[in-house]
């Protein structure tokens, strides 16, 4: 299985200005731009570190995701959330050709922790022998970063700010979230269910 991220974050989606005011960095200077391009660099890394802890895509883009056979025919979990639309699933031959499947054959059942690429009949379309599936998919919270739920761009602000502290520690480890960050996002976490205890 192969999740790919189709489209990124465009820069002008970055909330560098709200982040700046977030560090209280001085303003009104001839060379206030001259940090920006760093500034943008820790908004990325703690959106991609928070949806990395969460599999929660933050920001709208496009996905593509590849598999080779169907983990329930009744209907496939896909890997992030939440999933606002199917835009597309086709089948890809060996030799590189490929086939749309009819979007009549299959719909997007929503959930904010799993979402599913569910079918209209009793099972999904069938994937052929030395074939793949490419479901292609947009995913994400809110088309601009003001429109995210405050605790979850609260947590964007904290962990770049943290990252942007200690920027020159070249020893720092990535594994352990700020307390803070860890307790605003950690209702976004998925609930796994493994040999009937939760994780």
């Amino acid at each position: 299985m192969m999740l790919i991220e189709e489209t990124s974050v465009p820069d002008s989606a970055l909330p560098v200005e709200a982040f700046k005011a977030h560090l209280r960095l001085g303003t009104g200077f001839a060379d206030d731009a001259v940090q920006d391009a760093v500034l943008a660099s820790f908004l990325r890394a703690a959106m991609a570190a928070i949806e990395a802890r969460t599999g929660k895509i933050l920001l709208d883009r496009e996905f593509s995701w590849s598999l080779t056979s169907w983990r329930n025919e009744a209907g496939q979990p896909l890997p992030i959330a939440p999933v606002t639309a199917l835009v597309q699933l086709l089948m890809r031959a060996s030799d590189g050709g490929e086939t749309i499947v009819a979007s009549d054959l299959y719909y997007l059942e929503r959930d904010q922790h799993r979402p599913v690429v569910a079918p209209k009949g009793s099972c999904l379309p069938t994937i052929p022998s030395g074939s793949e599936a490419e479901v292609r998919f947009r995913a994400g919270y809110a088309l601009a970063f003001g429109d995210l739920p405050a605790d979850l761009a609260q947590a964007v602000f904290l962990l770049a700010a943290h990252y942007y502290e200690y920027r020159s520690d070249v020893a720092l480890s990535g594994s352990q979230f700020p307390y803070g960050v860890s307790v605003l996002i950690e209702r976004y976490k998925t609930v796994r269910l493994v040999a009937g205890s939760m994780s």
